[in-house]
């Protein structure tokens, strides 16, 4: 076979994968698509642990997906339970001191963002590559909410350390 004839060969092989998967199924490898993540931090900003009211923000997860056009992307984004160890209360740091807080997948706050463990959800969707084969920008709102009264807090800048992982099949 001559180079042309292997290149042929290559491009109809992929092309009857393509055919095969069709748009229901994935078929994402890595020389046939890649996807990028890029967070906004959640900051909460002041907090005053006499107020009665929840301290409630947003941040944001992005994802970008490119490869072979008409490929359909589908992909799970996980948030890490954080410095503290555990989905059921999240805990910022301030040297020894704690203040409990959560992240959810909905404005509401009924549904903590994790990775599908301990009561938890972890954000799944997809992408259709199109003709040029890349995909608009999936937003993602994370919302933050730090419980009211947590009246042991004591001054201090209080941080805790997210992981994102995104899958993408």
């Amino acid at each position: 076979m001559t180079r042309t004839s292997i290149r042929l060969l290559l491009a109809s092989l992929l092309l009857w994968l393509l055919a095969w998967a069709g748009p229901a199924r994935a078929l994402c490898l890595p020389a046939l698509c890649t996807c990028t993540l890029a967070t906004t931090n959640v900051v909460f900003g002041t907090y005053n642990p006499l107020a009665f009211g929840n301290t409630d923000t947003t941040g944001a997860v992005k994802v970008d997906c490119g490869g072979v056009a008409g490929l359909l992307i589908p992909f799970n984004i996980a948030i890490s339970a954080g410095s503290g160890g555990s989905y059921a209360n999240r805990r910022m740091k301030s040297g020894s001191n704690s203040l409990g807080y959560n992240l959810y997948t909905d404005a509401s706050f009924t549904t903590v963002w994790g990775d599908g463990s301990s009561a938890t959800q972890l954000v799944s969707s997809g992408v259709t590559l199109d003709a040029l084969g890349l995909a608009p920008t999936q937003n993602f709102t994370v919302y933050g909410r730090i419980p009211g009264r947590q009246l042991t807090t004591v001054p201090g800048v209080y941080s805790d350390t997210i992981n994102v992982t995104l899958t993408y099949f």
